[in-house]
């Protein structure tokens, strides 16, 4: 009888430790934040500050400033934005959102949100660059464009970024030569960016380039040059498969969703397609200051600016 009543209690308890466990669990995690935006919390009176990294459970509510964007994930890896003022509720927008669990998706959007726990746990990645003392500097006598020396590369479209010399008005040219040292494009631009269309009938063939970037009329500041190398058939059939998930489950045409996709390819060691994903999330939402952050980490892991020592 007495272990009767033992094993009783046990499942008794057993269950009352499930059910706590299943009242923790959360509905969406913010991703990304901008504006004076508030969550007011299930059975609190008041609201407090919404913050990036926070975890948004059942009863909870948004209250969405004006000019908001908030960036969000549900549990099941779907993604969704707000950026119309006024109070959201979480049961609401948990409704909204497909029963259908994203398991890829939601593991690069977990992967997003540990980075942003790494350095101090307050999920801020301004507050991450200052505990690494990362900082951007200028090198001296070369211009410092943001790509290894070497890079492989997957997709279309590639962005390639590099850091301003002089004074706002200069002018850069950028050539990309093939194996052979032929000329395959030059620009001049005033911009700090150049994008290569690898659907170019110029470009299209070309399994290797080499980039550079000079300042007209000074031939001391350029840059080195950058390697930019075409996956082959088989390497970009890998890739593929390992993305065909994430294109079955993630439309990729909002900024949190290309960070979700930036993510996949740092995971895979594909810098510079990720590097572009970044960029053109930061295209779309430049007010989002929380998406300059990420690159900015990004950029500083993977060692495409200086660091402080």
């Amino acid at each position: 009888m007495k272990m009767r009543t033992i094993l009783l209690t046990f499942l008794v308890l057993l269950s009352f430790l499930s059910s706590n466990v299943l009242a923790q669990g959360y509905e969406f995690r913010v991703l990304a934040n901008k504006g004076e935006n508030q969550v007011k919390k299930a059975g609190a009176s008041q609201a407090e500050t919404l913050k990036t990294g926070a975890t948004l459970a059942k009863g909870d509510q948004i209250i969405a400033a004006n000019g908001a964007y908030i960036g969000l994930v549900h549990s099941s890896g779907k993604t969704t934005e707000i950026r119309t003022p006024g109070t959201v509720k979480i049961d609401d927008l948990s409704a909204k959102i497909s029963a259908t669990s994203s398991t890829t998706a939601s593991r690069y959007a977990n992967y997003i949100a540990a980075k942003m726990n790494e350095s101090d746990g307050g999920g801020n990645y301004r507050s991450n660059m200052k505990a690494t003392g990362a900082v951007e500097r200028a090198l001296t006598s070369a211009i410092n464009v943001m790509l290894p020396n070497s890079v492989d590369f997957y997709g279309d479209n590639a962005i390639v970024r590099w850091k301003a010399i002089g004074e706002d008005n200069t002018t850069y040219i950028v050539t990309v030569k093939n194996i052979f040292d032929e000329e395959v494009a030059k620009i001049e631009t005033d911009q700090t960016a150049y994008e290569l269309d690898f659907t170019n009938p110029k470009l299209a063939q070309e399994r290797l380039v080499i980039l550079n970037v000079k300042v007209k009329g000074d031939e001391d500041m350029k840059s080195s040059d950058y390697g930019i190398k075409r996956l082959s058939n088989t390497e970009s059939a890998k890739v593929n498969e390992n993305i065909k998930g994430l294109k079955s489950e993630v439309n990729e045409e909002t900024p949190l969703n290309k960070i979700i996709y930036a993510s996949f390819f740092e995971e895979n060691n594909l810098v510079l397609d990720a590097l572009t994903k970044y960029e053109e999330a930061i295209e779309m939402s430049p007010e989002v200051q929380d998406f300059q952050d990420m690159y900015q980490s990004f950029l500083v892991k993977n060692g495409l600016v200086a660091t402080a020592n």
